[in-house]
């Protein structure tokens, strides 16, 4: 596996590996019961403090993969959270689901009920279930809420992909850009791969030849752009404020996240578990998308920079090349299991950095325009906070957002959620509650971040399903 793809799971993924970093307190000094075993194949764990509070966190982890099995199962994004929650009386859930590795979202929302069945059978029933999750973990926490009503009393979501039907259409527009425009007699099959490895490692050498050309670095911008990647990746750094900074940063996005992360190989898999292709550019006008991006200036200014190619041409071969549909019946697995309807059963917190190209923040948009068409607007906050990467959020931030929620629950209404109060609770949390990962980092370092909720409008997302 090279090094990108590795990078770009690891975004995904191990965000997860610092609750694998803090060992765990022995087994003598743990003030709280640990349940431990399995469910119909899934192995789940449950912790409930000894002077339990009521509440049980139902927690749904993102992507694995067998590179890198998880050592042991999560119960937050953030192990500080974890620790914070049994010391506040918060009993705590999670499966790690049947096949454990890659986009097992249906087996997630089954497994995930079985666990909270098992729990009220063995444990009790609690006053309030909160359902949270991060990045794949995300949707899986909203569909569990839509599909059981009256079963969850509230949804945390961090990072999400709401529309992940969506998101595999702006991922084959981007690849689709690629190769037409890099490599258009290449034989490469973008979906329903023959031999997907092969494709993915051909895909993947041309885009990484591409990048030592002014030219090849345009349209990867281009491709970029009709996602509305953002050009900031890093955690730890400020937003860019360069063009040839951000078109540096974006390129990330799109060669780590995309190429690698949703090219040929990852196709495969979800093409095997939704019986054939779920995603489709048949009717797309890549010009008019190109027209409302929130990146487009990113593009004019590369192809200025690039001098030997013209953004007309290329949007025209792009107009001119044959199109790709999708399979009906596995849209319709994609759209069933893994887009959220909006319905807010019960009231949804969301939370987004600004700066996420691999769960894109205009997701959220998307999702209160379904919730204003199928539910109820005053049951949904959104919330960002102003950092480059995937779910790089700190403890005191995911803390402070499960306790505005818990508010909610309780009271039935929203306490402020602007960045201002949000900001000044997490910082009384203190400093223990402040470490970041920099997930595109050789070690995945981490450093303490302040709080940094802010103001965040998105764009539209470019490909929505509905």
């Amino acid at each position: 596996m090279n090094r990108s793809l590795k990078t770009f799971v690891t975004v995904l993924v191990t965000l997860l590996l610092g609750s694998a970093l803090t060992a765990a307190p022995a087994a003598a000094k743990e003030p709280w019961r640990t349940h431990e075993g399995t469910i119909d194949g899934a192995r789940y764990l449950v912790k409930v403090p000894k002077r339990w509070n009521g509440t049980l966190v139902l927690y749904s982890h993102g992507l694995y993969v067998k590179e890198w099995p998880p050592e042991r199962i999560q119960l937050a994004t953030r192990p500080e959270t974890e620790a914070w929650l049994l010391d506040q009386g918060y009993a705590l859930a999670a499966s790690n689901y049947k096949g454990v590795f890659g986009y097992v979202i249906e087996e997630a929302l089954i497994d995930q009920v079985a666990l909270l069945d098992w729990f009220q059978a063995n444990v009790g029933k609690p006053r309030r279930t909160i359902t949270s999750g991060m990045s794949m973990g995300a949707v899986i926490s909203l569909k569990l809420a839509e599909d059981n009503p009256g079963r969850f009393d509230g949804v945390l979501t961090q990072c999400g992909e709401y529309d992940a039907n969506g998101t595999w259409n702006s991922a084959l527009d981007m690849l689709f850009v690629l190769k037409t425009l890099l490599a258009p007699d290449a034989d490469i099959d973008l979906v329903r791969p023959r031999d997907p490895e092969a494709a993915q490692a051909a895909l993947s050498a041309i885009v990484a030849e591409a990048q030592k050309t002014d030219s090849g670095r345009a349209r990867i911008a281009l491709a970029g752009a009709l996602g509305n990647i953002p050009g900031w990746v890093f955690a730890h750094q400020p937003e860019p404020s360069a063009p040839s900074d951000r078109l540096a940063q974006q390129a990330i996005w799109v060669t780590a996240a995309y190429v690698n992360g949703y090219g040929p190989a990852a196709r495969a898999e979800i093409e095997r578990r939704a019986g054939g292709n779920p995603s489709w550019n048949t009717g797309i006008d890549y010009r008019r998308m190109l027209d409302g991006s929130a990146r487009r200036d990113l593009v004019r200014h590369a192809y200025r920079q690039a001098g030997g190619v013209e953004l007309a041409a290329d949007l025209d071969r792009l107009a001119a090349a044959p199109r790709i549909s999708a399979d009906p019946a596995a849209e319709a697995y994609l759209r069933r299991h893994a887009v959220a309807a909006g319905t807010t059963p019960s009231p949804v917190l969301t939370v987004h950095t600004t700066g996420d190209g691999g769960a894109v923040s205009d997701q959220t948009r998307w999702y209160a325009d379904q919730v204003r068409r199928n539910g109820d607007p005053e049951r949904l906050r959104r919330t960002y906070v102003e950092r480059g990467g995937h779910c790089s959020f700190n403890a005191a931030e995911e803390i402070v957002l499960l306790r505005t929620l818990v508010s909610r629950v309780d009271s039935g209404r929203w306490p402020s959620t602007g960045p201002r109060p949000l900001n000044a609770a997490a910082n009384g949390l203190g400093p223990d509650y402040r470490l970041v990962p920099e997930l595109f980092s050789e070690n995945f370092d981490e450093k303490p971040m302040a709080p940094a909720f802010v103001r965040f409008t998105p764009p539209e997302f470019p490909r929505p399903t509905t």
